[in-house]
């Protein structure tokens, strides 16, 4: 039997993202709904923090795990990796952001994107 593949769409890939962010215990995960705003970059800006650097490289493996499953894509980016700070999946509709709290504070995306509509999404 063939697994069927989800059309991904940017609303599907930001739920997508928060479930692999969830799945991994990720904090503070707030969904920046960009559609509205003009000039932005992407649909959506998904982001959270980790407590360290192990569990920021396991919330990323996790969102991509998430959206390979489910839509068989693998991210157009990503950055971040090796010096596991903050790390960045770009889905191009959709870009995850998971950050180490300190760094999520210096950075400060949500102030820079002000005008976004923001979802933040509760802990499981």
């Amino acid at each position: 039997m063939k697994e069927t593949k989800v059309e991904a769409t940017s609303d599907i890939l930001a739920e997508l993202v928060v479930k692999g962010m969830q799945e991994k215990k990720a904090s503070d995960i707030v969904v920046m709904d960009l559609k509205s705003l003009k000039n932005a970059v992407s649909d959506y800006f998904v982001i959270a923090s980790a407590s360290s650097d192990t569990q920021l490289d396991a919330i990323a493996s996790s969102i991509e795990e998430e959206i390979y499953k489910a839509t068989g894509q693998h991210p157009w980016q990503t950055e971040g990796r090796i010096n596991k700070e903050w790390v960045l999946l770009d889905y191009v509709d959709v870009v995850a952001h998971v950050f180490l709290k300190e760094k999520r504070e210096f950075y400060a995306l949500e102030e820079l994107w002000g005008d976004a509509k923001f979802k933040h999404v509760e802990s499981v």
